[in-house]
């Protein structure tokens, strides 16, 4: 499937912004500290992965390559499950979605090695 990372990356940037604002004025007096920080924890590394998909498709835009297509993908996959469970186990207390977090965090990881090796590959 074609995606285009760069709106992509819009959507989730604006979503961020949003999310972030939430915790911070709604969510900020009903949750524990350690709740907050969890939250804080998942809308900071959903900053950064968005930013990280933006140069994806920044730089997708020199070539079609397979590798930063599977980068940008692993990207989405692992804000939905690294910052989606964190949210989802903030909102909900519900620990077990606490549990889907690695599997956000791992993908985070392949996301990096694809970006890595498609750039070996260009040089």
């Amino acid at each position: 499937m074609k995606i285009n990372f760069v709106l992509v990356a819009g959507f989730l940037g604006a979503l961020t912004v949003v999310i972030g604002a939430f915790g911070a004025h709604v969510l900020e007096h009903n949750f524990t500290e350690k709740m907050m920080k969890t939250y804080h924890t998942a809308v900071e590394y959903q900053f950064y992965h968005v930013l990280a998909l933006l140069i994806v498709g920044l730089l997708s835009r020199s070539g079609n390559s397979l590798l930063l297509r599977l980068s940008g993908w692993s990207f989405i996959v692992g804000i939905i499950l690294f910052s989606g469970s964190l949210y989802v186990y903030v909102l909900t207390g519900i620990k077990q979605f606490a549990f889907v977090t690695p599997f956000g965090g791992l993908s985070f990881i392949v996301a990096w090695l694809f970006l890595i090796t498609s750039e070996i590959k260009r040089v």
